[in-house]
């Protein structure tokens, strides 16, 4: 299996799909943040279809600043929200809105509120949501932490549907003490390859704040919160533009169709990279270009055989595949739901403001027959 993931054949047709989903110069604007302004966004969720086939999607409303002037002040992660539209091309109306105070799971202050996701199930829906809380560092390493900053973790809860997803019935899920994985954020939740069970992909960052890594986690049963760890490292950070931030977003079951057709079932992963997490510096003499760092990070491609689940094949080994042809070009967070018609794409992306609204683009699947076959 691992020859024909390797093939670049393959690897040409991915990224061709790839770049016609996430494609920067149709993507029309789905949810603007409240500012069109440097640090302002709306995204870090996801979409999934409804059984009616209506579509929901959810993320969280970023603005400039920090949060260091107390917990639940200031500006940053300021609210999470849950939107749904009839189709793929809107109106997007919100449902469900959430402050910080909403999403105090346990009592603990939050200080930001991060990314999150939702999963439908045959027992309803579950949402998954990170926030930056009101806790210290480990003991002895508490110089390490800013002040007025907290630690992020995840937290789940589960409803019937989504009119009713009440997050005082948020319970804590994941979180970690170990330095090399204190901060927890953005769950990808995904039905399992197999179609039995669930999977939990994650973000992580270490004390230090010196990389940004992908977790994975798989639910024990069937239903319920009760998951298990399987690595740290889903999809080790790369060699190059994604040497500092290799942070997996979505997983989209692809159609067996075109190249594909005689293949075991196949996964494509979009993923969010960075050079570093700090704005380099470049020599004017040197090509420039996008490098990516935190908050601005571009975007690659990854592949997997479904039945070698979580074992990844990177496709954007040297340079990204999305970058915004505006602003910094930030290009990032892409989720997808597939339709009977086609594809939907949203993402964040960087705009001339520096602004990141969450962006979409639709893919008939005409056209994604076209691009695996021809």
């Amino acid at each position: 299996m691992s020859d024909i993931l390797e093939n670049p054949e393959l690897h040409n047709k991915l990224s061709a799909l790839g770049k016609a989903l996430v494609n920067q110069e149709l993507a029309q604007v789905a949810i603007p943040p409240q500012e069109p302004s440097d640090g302002f966004w709306f995204g870090g969720g996801n979409v999934i279809s409804d059984i009616d086939g209506t579509l929901t999607l959810c993320g969280r409303y970023r603005n400039y600043g920090d949060s260091r002037t107390g917990t639940g002040a200031g500006q940053r992660g300021l609210e999470f929200a849950i939107f749904k539209a009839e189709g793929p091309f809107g109106p997007w109306e919100k449902v469900k809105s959430f402050t910080k105070a909403d999403l105090a799971c346990g009592g603990i202050g939050v200080v930001s509120i991060e990314g999150g996701g939702l999963l439908r199930t045959s027992n309803g829906y579950e949402l998954f949501v990170s926030t930056e809380k009101d806790r210290p560092y480990p003991t002895g390493y508490e110089g390490f932490q800013k002040p007025g900053t907290g630690v992020w973790s995840i937290d789940w809860l589960a409803a019937d549907n989504i009119e009713n997803i009440d997050p005082t019935q948020l319970s804590p899920l994941l979180h970690s003490d170990d330095l090399a994985t204190l901060h927890i954020k953005d769950p990808v939740p995904v039905p399992h390859p197999d179609g039995k069970s669930a999977a939990l992909i994650y973000c992580h960052h270490p004390f230090g704040w010196s990389s940004s890594n992908t977790g994975l986690m798989v639910r024990k049963g069937p239903a319920g919160k009760d998951f298990e760890p399987v690595t740290k490292a889903m999809l080790p950070r790369g060699n190059t533009w994604d040497v500092a931030c290799t942070r997996i977003t979505e997983r989209l079951a692809l159609p067996q169709i075109g190249i594909l057709k005689d293949l075991p079932p196949l996964s494509l992963y979009f993923y969010d990279g960075a050079e570093c997490l700090r704005q380099l510096d470049e020599n004017p003499l040197a090509v420039a270009r996008p490098r990516g760092w935190s908050c601005e990070e571009i975007g690659g491609l990854a592949v997997g055989s479904d039945e070698d689940f979580p074992s990844l094949h990177r496709i954007s080994v040297d340079f990204p595949l999305f970058i915004s042809s505006t602003g910094t070009g930030c290009s990032r967070y892409v989720s997808t739901v597939t339709t009977p018609d086609g594809i939907l794409a949203l993402w964040q992306q960087s705009q001339n403001d520096l602004s990141q609204p969450l962006v979409s683009n639709f893919l008939a699947m005409e056209e994604v027959e076209h691009i695996l076959t021809n």
